[in-house]
């Protein structure tokens, strides 16, 4: 609990120093205070909110024991296998095979399926994958990632608003290559500060999701079979918002370069081989 609170403390004092570096650039120090008091209050905003607004960006439906019980039934009798209050249950229309939780703690949590990953794998498999996400659940990793995602988002926001309208006047204005390089950086540094939590979390929600299924191998063959077609099939919405990909089970993003070099997501053969190590 604690390292958590403290992984999402170094998370938001990182991010809202970004805002205020973008601030300084904009509009110098009363630029950096509007841009301190704007991450500050997003910040906040995102800890009550982000979770919804990341279901909404998806267009996730939530579903019951009625009209999904295969999935709905399936959470319920993980989450009690985890002494885990039950979550929201949503699908979200996608092809792409993958899942997510959020939320700002167990009693406020949900997690998210699309229907690629309904349809593609063995219901031994998904129990497996809607284990890790509870287990994300149950380490607390949800807030860290929700808040992450909705505040990289302001900050790239910031930094663009800053490259088109940006730029002070004065004797103390930087230069101007410099004032492009900080609106350049601060979206790549808000992307490096969401890689180096989230790796570590999804090691630790594949072992916790092992131990909530009981069953290792399931995890493995699921994180197996996503790799071999999420590359494939493009997901729009994760394209358009590349801030929240942190949260998926597998990194949904297409294509390389950048978005390669700095995956937030761990080498899917090592979580695999460490799966195997365990069913062992």
């Amino acid at each position: 609990m604690y390292g958590n609170w403290m992984k999402t403390s170094i998370l938001m004092a990182g991010i809202v120093a970004l805002f205020g570096a973008v601030g300084a650039m904009i509009g110098g120090q009363q630029g950096m205070l509007i841009a301190l008091l704007f991450g500050g209050a997003t910040n906040l905003w995102a800890y009550w909110f982000s979770d919804k607004m990341v279901l909404k960006m998806y267009n996730a439906r939530q579903v019951d024991a009625t009209t999904s019980p295969y999935l709905y039934n399936m959470v319920r009798e993980l989450a009690h296998r985890a002494n885990l209050p039950m979550p929201k249950v949503y699908i979200i229309d996608e092809a792409q095979p993958n899942a997510f939780a959020t939320g700002r703690n167990p009693e406020n949590a949900a997690v998210a399926a699309t229907t690629g990953i309904l349809r593609m794998l063995s219901e031994r498999e998904l129990r497996g994958v809607m284990a890790h996400e509870l287990a994300h659940v149950k380490h607390r990793d949800i807030l860290i990632s929700t808040m992450s995602a909705t505040v990289a988002g302001a900050i790239s926001m910031l930094a663009q608003f800053g490259m088109f309208f940006g730029g002070r006047d004065g004797e103390n204005r930087p230069h101007p290559a410099l004032q492009i390089l900080v609106m350049l950086l601060a979206p790549l540094a808000a992307m490096i500060i969401q890689m180096a939590i989230s790796r570590t979390r999804e090691f630790g929600a594949d072992r916790g999701g092992a131990e909530i299924s009981g069953d290792p191998e399931a995890l493995a063959s699921a994180l197996a079979k996503i790799e071999a077609y999420a590359k494939g099939i493009p997901m729009h919405t994760a394209e358009e918002h590349p801030e929240t990909a942190q949260m998926m089970i597998m990194n949904p993003l297409s294509g390389g370069g950048l978005r390669s070099l700095f995956s937030t997501h761990p080498s899917t053969q090592e979580r695999i081989a460490r799966l195997r190590a365990l069913a062992r």
